[in-house]
């Protein structure tokens, strides 16, 4: 995980919900915070959850960073990807 923390920067965090991604957005991290989860995406994942994250941008502009994660998270399916911090 080390490799990859020195990689990624992040794009979005709030009270609950944290995202982080590489510059060349070939992977995200998208970590909820509450349930103490991350989903680490990539590949076909990290590309529908990037055209996914900017629908909703785009839906909802004037939405804070955790109602957008949130969305993505229990909506978007994402949280299904993920697995408990630590494992």
């Amino acid at each position: 995980m080390s490799e990859h923390q020195a990689s990624v920067s992040l794009i979005a965090e709030g009270k609950d919900y944290e995202l982080l991604g590489t510059v060349d957005q070939a992977s995200f991290i998208l970590r909820s915070k509450a349930d103490l989860c991350t989903a680490h995406l990539q590949g076909e994942d990290a590309a529908r959850f990037q055209a996914d994250y900017q629908a909703v941008q785009l839906q909802h502009p004037n939405w804070e960073p955790d109602q957008t994660l949130a969305q993505l998270w229990d909506q978007g399916g994402y949280s299904w990807l993920a697995a408990q911090d630590g494992e």
